[in-house]
């Protein structure tokens, strides 16, 4: 995982990613513009909708279908639960959280804290995410704040594709291209389905965790940031493996993953209210 940052693993992350506290710093309020991998132009992508948590990043994002009136969620990673990591085969559902992000808004600055009400589903199982329900709505964000949800896509994510993944918790950008996806993803104990690979030159690092990967052409989200090969070991805790289907196992030290978010689309309905056995719903169940 790009692993939370939390307490005495602080420093430990930043090592382990190859880059020192005031690189890091220095590189906040980065915009991600200019030539990316394959000669596709990236737009310019910036942090409005983004998010800060306690040890991730995440960002305030909405279905096609989302009402004004509708509470807003935070989407994240399932490993940057206050709860802790889930084990293989648990999903967190409609529990009660109090938890703050930091709204950010087009140049990266903090500008407000957003609450949650509850966790509305969590996993490491399948995939790697968090969605929040905040107690507020859309509508009150954006009169408050004048920032506005991003939109999750539709449609599964196309090779290819100029991409920016825009961590809140660091206020840096990192821009390259979709390269291909992972009929399975193995980290330690869990595995995750049809996960994203990135170009190399998207190279986050600890924090970057839960941050929105969106498609440069359309502003939309098609994959949630979670993973990097770091040492070059096999399928272990921050050096996941990938698994084909004839289970061949490949492992790529210095790559980095997101998963796909397609699919939670589906599976929430009125009043940003998750509902699982919703036609078209496939995200692990309870």
């Amino acid at each position: 995982m790009k692993k939370p940052l939390v307490g005495a693993l602080f420093t430990f992350l930043l090592l382990g990613a190859g880059i020192a506290p005031a690189t890091a710093a220095a590189d906040q309020g980065t915009a991600a513009t200019g030539t990316v991998e394959k000669g596709i132009t990236a737009q310019a992508v910036n942090f409005a909708g983004t998010v800060a948590l306690s040890n991730c990043s995440g960002s305030v994002v909405r279905t096609p279908n989302s009402l004004s009136s509708d509470p807003a969620l935070v989407l994240s990673n399932g490993h940057c639960l206050e709860t802790g990591f889930p084990d293989p085969g648990e999903v967190v559902f409609n529990k009660s959280s109090t938890r703050s992000f930091t709204l950010l808004n087009a140049a990266g600055t903090g500008v407000g804290t957003l609450r949650a009400s509850k966790i509305a589903y969590g996993t490491m199982t399948d995939t790697d995410i968090s969605v929040y329900q905040l107690t507020r709505t859309y509508a009150q964000i954006e009169s408050t704040y004048g920032i506005k949800a991003l939109e999750l896509d539709t449609a599964h994510p196309v090779q290819g594709t100029a991409i920016t993944v825009a961590s809140g918790y660091w206020k840096r950008t990192y821009s390259c291209n979709v390269d291909g996806f992972v009929y399975r993803l193995k980290e330690g104990d869990w595995t995750w389905k049809d996960s994203v690979r990135y170009t190399s030159a998207c190279q986050t690092i600890g924090g970057t965790s839960g941050s929105p990967v969106i498609d440069n052409s359309t502003g939309k989200v098609i994959a949630v940031n979670n993973t990097g090969n770091e040492d070059g070991e096999q399928c272990t805790v921050n050096n996941p493996c990938e698994v084909d289907e004839s289970g061949v196992v490949t492992v790529r030290q210095g790559i980095n993953y997101a998963q796909e978010t397609y699919g939670i689309v589906p599976c929430i309905g009125a009043g940003s209210q998750f509902d699982l056995s919703r036609t078209g719903c496939t995200l692990p169940k309870p």
